[in-house]
This record gives structure tokens, C-alpha cells and sequence, in this order.
């Protein structure tokens, strides 16, 4: 029964030791733990201007295409060139037998002579009645008749004189030469065979310059179209692919890239948009475009599918942020910008297209504003933050 009692005790005093030490002040745990601020990094933005590219397929087609054909009949004897060289304007390219066509000349020269033999007899005749008519010696009917003569000794003398042109400009379409410059292809007819005039003998086609065909769709068509046409103060209408951007009067040049195994090379000549099509494409809802590019080492070829960059317009007066920067809540696009205690603050911002150097802020943001570019994902607004440059921002 005693040991019982104290056994009782025991437990009792164990049990007030136990409350007292739950209940007892620890200074460790009873301080509260604060987390600490959030470590963001920051981007100061300035205003700037920024062209707005975008690249398009493309395919290349000679700026020509021109069919040599025979001009005279007769026998093709010989091919001067090698198929598919390039060759200049006035290289010659065939020659048909010439001989028929030096004998034609010759009789033609011939006949010349002995109109002109006919025409002095005549104006011989001529002169001399016209004295004779004076002097009451012939009739009138008789130097009228003179004088008829004489006329057609004339007009013979010119038809000669024609025929000799023709029998020579034939003889020269004998040696056929090149139209233009360019490429040649494959002969359609070779040396022995008889040609008729309008046969065709090869055709070429002019690769310098090039022509590169493509195709934009519409939307952007019709803000490259605005502009072009519209002041350097004007802005393109609400809903339009840059909306509220400062447009101005450049934006015809474009930048071509050949299409490589493992990466683009740029093409070292500029080009020149040449046409553009009035009317979109049905089937595509895409506008038709043409552009002209100097091609004086022959790299481009017709057929070759490319690449072109086209300039669509200039951005005047922006800001441009890192594409990560830009959040979303239920007011629309957002970013967090820093004030000068290092609260982040949201900022509802007004965007342009996203670009090679970042995204285009129309409106929003200020001059020097600190925009929080990493660290932001779980920032509310309002809070207090650490923060430092971003060592690697992605717009300068």
C-alpha cells in the first residue's frame, strides 16, 4: 500500500514537471520566423525604334525567260556554245547555212545597180524634154511622159534599195545570237536538220537579276500597305497587327536567306519589292509578292526555294521587355516594375508584336522603369523584394 502511494506521487510530480515544460518560455521557439524578401532581378527600359521583320518561303525565278528562234529558213550547221553556260547579250549561238542568203544579197545588189542605171536615164530624159517643152519643141504630153519615167525610176531605185536591206538583215539572222543575258538550256534542234522560220532553237533565261515570289498573309499585308502609305506621325488603326505603332515611310527592302542543311546564310544583296498583287488569294487568304534581287555570281538558281525577310514596319518610341517579363491576370497583360523601396508593383501594359530583341510595349511603362525579368512568378503586388540587375537580360 505504501509503495503504491509513492508511486502515485511520483507520477503526479512527473506530470507537473511535463505541463510546466510545454507551457515554460523558449526563446528560440516562441520568437516568430519572418521568410525572407524575394530575390528578383530587374531590367532598367528605355524608349527606342525597332523594325519589324518576319520571314516568309520563297522561291526563286529567273527575271526572264526568252526563246531563241530561227528567223530565216534553211540548214542548221553549227552550235556555238556549250548547254547550260551562262553567255551575254550578243554571243552568238548558231549558224545557218549562209550561202542561199549571200546569193540573194548579191542579186539584190545587182538589181539596185541597174535601178539606179534606170533612174539616171530617166532623169537624163526628164531633164532634156523639160528644156525641149521650153524651147516650143516637144508636146506637154510628151514631157509629162518624162517625167512619169523618171518618177518610177525613182520608186524602183527605193524598193531596191529595200530588197538590198532585207536580203542583208537575212543573211545576219543566219548567225543567231543571244537576246539577253543568261543561262541557255538544251538545244531543241540539232546541226543537219532544216529549220522553218519561228522554230525553236534553245531557250534562256536571264538570272541577273532574279525574281523571288512569295506570299504574306493578309492581315499583315494590309499593315505594310498602311505603312507604306502613312506619315511618320500617324498611327495604324485599333485591332490592326501593330496596333497604336508609329509608322513611317520605309519598309520596301528585303533580306534574303538561303535555306542551308543545318543553318540560314544571309544573302549579301538587299532586294526590292516590285509588285505587289491588288487582290488575296481565295484559297490562301494570303497576298501574292514579287521581289528583284542582283544575282552577278549566279549563287541563286531558279526553282531554289529561300527565305525572305521582309521588313513590315517601324516601331518608334517603345519599350521592349523579355517575352518571360510579361504576365497575364484577369485586366489583361502585365509585368511587375520595382519602385524605389523595391516594392514590386503590377503594371498593366498595352503590347506590341514580340520581336527578335523581346516583346513591344506600347503603353504602360516609363523611362528607366525597373521591370522584373526572373523571380516574379510568385510576386504578389505590393510586396517587398531583393533585388539586382539582371546580369543577361534579353533585350538590351
Amino acid at each position: 500500500m505504501r509503495i503504491f502511494k509513492y508511486h502515485a506521487v511520483f507520477m503526479a510530480v512527473l506530470l507537473i514537471t511535463g505541463l510546466s515544460a510545454c507551457n515554460g518560455d523558449n526563446p528560440e521557439q516562441s520568437e516568430q520566423q519572418e521568410a525572407p524578401p524575394s530575390k528578383v532581378s530587374y531590367q532598367e527600359v528605355h524608349k527606342t525604334d525597332v523594325q519589324v521583320f518576319r520571314q516568309y518561303p520563297a522561291r526563286v525565278h529567273g527575271s526572264s525567260t526568252v526563246q531563241v528562234r530561227s528567223r530565216v529558213e534553211g540548214i542548221l550547221e553549227e552550235k556555238l556554245y556549250q548547254e547550260g553556260e551562262v553567255v551575254s547579250k550578243g554571243d552568238e549561238l548558231f549558224v545557218i547555212d549562209q550561202e542561199p542568203f549571200e546569193i540573194a544579197l548579191r542579186q539584190a545588189r545587182a538589181d539596185l545597180e541597174d535601178a539606179r542605171a534606170g533612174y539616171d536615164h530617166a532623169r537624163r530624159d526628164w531633164k532634156r524634154y523639160s528644156r525641149l517643152y521650153e524651147q516650143g519643141t516637144v508636146s506637154e504630153q510628151t514631157r509629162d511622159e518624162a517625167r512619169t519615167e523618171y518618177q518610177l525610176a525613182g520608186a524602183a531605185v527605193s524598193r531596191a534599195e529595200a530588197n538590198v536591206e532585207d536580203a542583208r538583215r537575212n543573211l545576219r539572222y543566219t548567225r543567231v545570237s543571244a537576246p539577253v543575258d543568261g543561262i541557255t538550256g538544251m538545244e531543241d534542234v540539232s546541226e543537219g536538220n532544216l529549220l522553218s522560220w519561228g522554230d525553236l532553237l534553245t531557250t534562256m533565261t536571264r538570272n541577273d537579276p532574279v525574281h523571288v515570289r512569295f506570299s504574306i498573309p493578309q492581315e499583315e499585308a494590309v499593315a505594310r500597305r498602311m505603312a507604306a502609305q502613312a506619315g511618320p506621325e500617324e498611327a495604324l488603326p485599333p485591332k490592326s497587327l501593330l496596333e497604336g505603332a508609329r509608322v513611317g515611310r520605309e519598309g520596301l527592302d528585303v533580306l534574303l536567306a538561303r535555306l542551308m542543311p543545318d543553318r540560314d546564310q544571309k544573302y549579301p544583296h538587299k532586294g526590292v519589292v516590285d509588285f505587289t498583287a491588288s487582290t488575296v488569294d481565295p484559297d490562301t487568304g494570303e497576298v501574292a509578292y514579287r521581289a528583284v534581287f542582283a544575282n552577278p555570281d549566279q549563287e541563286l538558281m531558279p526553282g531554289q526555294f529561300v527565305r525572305v525577310r521582309l521588313l513590315l514596319q517601324n516601331l518608334e518610341d517603345v519599350f521592349l521587355v523579355p517575352e518571360s517579363a510579361v504576365g497575364q491576370d484577369q485586366e489583361g497583360p502585365m509585368v511587375f516594375v520595382l519602385d524605389e523601396d523595391n516594392v514590386a508593383q503590377v503594371r498593366h501594359v498595352r503590347l506590341g508584336p514580340v520581336l527578335e530583341d523581346g516583346w513591344a510595349v506600347f503603353e504602360g511603362l516609363q523611362e528607366k522603369d525597373r521591370v522584373v525579368v526572373n523571380g516574379q512568378v510568385a510576386l504578389e503586388d505590393g510586396e517587398q523584394v531583393q533585388a539586382r540587375p539582371a546580369e543577361n537580360p534579353e533585350t538590351k
